[in-house]
């Protein structure tokens, strides 16, 4: 088992049982509650239980997706934790991907002004992005995690024994969080990567501890995402106006797909703005191409993603604000760009679906 330490907690990737186990028990809390969405019960909650028999939890059960990671489902998460008589002494288990890690984690650290959480990620893009760093919230008026806070868990299980209840799609969508970091971060690796042709035979241990290694690096180095940090948005500012739209469509994306859109529209600011060269550019789109759907950004909706990219957060005086590479393997934080070269950059992306 690898285990990455970080200044709070630690993180277990490998097999967890042992470890879990050990955590859970040496710290004798009151009482353990486990939240999950309805997949994540059906699949891999008989996982967990095995892991942590003759453990007792009680179970929160939520329904999945992003379109219920708002205030309404918090609701009813802490009215289960009240119903249940929780007390300070309580730790919540998140079982689940993104959705379940940032809106549990969300409401454990404002329930009774916060008691104890540990992550448990279950899909291949809450393991190498979203259950590490500490930011929780949920989305409001149609803006990303626009409510939260930071807060640490007391520690993160990674196994890579739950990506086996996953679809394609899902860990496919996951995979793009480790295109990331290797583009902020690593060139060596975005190399080798670009070798992966089938996500059924990678190493998926590796590729996680990777992954999780650069983002505790940057997160150590800035907590509260003040600077260093927001490289890690590299395609989330376009990516994340990309999701919101299509959430309402007949044709939602997956988080992941977004992002990878993100990337490309991102990787051409950088083009534009940063002296990425064309041929880094037309690498990145052929290796994003060969993995993820490419649906037409209406034109006609440019403005309305140009006004989510403006409700962003991490805006600075209503400049949008970007992470940027130049070269692959190095980012550039708080670059702002104008409205007509993020259109350019999206009508670059749709000059390039077939």
């Amino acid at each position: 088992m690898d285990i990455i330490k970080l200044p709070e907690y630690n993180i277990y990737i490998g097999h967890i049982q042992r470890a879990l186990r050990h955590f859970v028990t040496d710290r004798q809390y009151s009482q353990h509650l486990l939240i999950a969405d309805e997949n994540t019960a059906t699949h891999c909650l008989p996982i967990l239980a095995e892991y942590l028999a003759d453990i007792p939890f009680k179970v929160i059960t939520i329904p999945p997706g992003e379109v219920h990671k708002n205030i309404q489902t918090c609701e009813k998460i802490w009215s289960s934790l009240m119903h249940n008589q929780t007390d300070r002494r309580a730790l919540v288990l998140n079982l689940g991907g993104g959705v379940i890690g940032d809106m549990g984690g969300f409401c454990a650290g404002t329930f009774k002004r916060g008691i104890d959480f540990i992550q448990i990620p279950t899909t291949l893009l809450s393991q190498v992005d979203a259950s590490v760093g500490g930011k929780l919230g949920i989305d409001f008026a149609d803006i990303k995690n626009s409510i939260g806070l930071f807060k640490n868990p007391g520690a993160v299980f990674i196994d890579p024994v739950f990506l086996k209840t996953l679809p394609k799609r899902e860990i496919t969508s996951g995979f793009a969080e480790i295109i990331k970091h290797c583009l902020i971060a690593d060139r060596d690796q975005w190399n080798s990567l670009q070798l992966v042709k089938n996500l059924e035979q990678v190493d998926w241990t590796a590729l996680i501890a990777h992954s999780v290694l650069i983002k505790k690096q940057i997160v150590e180095s800035d907590p509260f995402e003040k600077g260093i940090r927001k490289a890690l948005n590299f395609g989330h500012t376009i990516g994340h106006a990309i999701e919101s739209y299509f959430l309402s469509s007949k044709t939602p994306l997956l988080h992941g797909e977004a992002i990878a859109l993100g990337m490309i529209c991102e990787a051409h600011l950088s083009f534009q703005r940063q002296g990425l060269t064309n041929q880094e550019l037309e690498q990145i789109l052929s290796f994003i191409k060969t993995l993820y759907p490419q649906p037409i950004i209406p034109r006609d909706s440019f403005q309305e993603l140009i006004h989510l990219m403006q409700n962003d957060k991490k805006n600075v005086d209503k400049k949008i604000n970007f992470s940027l590479i130049q070269p692959i393997g190095q980012v550039h934080v708080n670059q702002e760009a104008e409205t007509d070269e993020i259109k350019a950059s999206m009508h670059y992306y749709n000059s390039t679906v077939n």
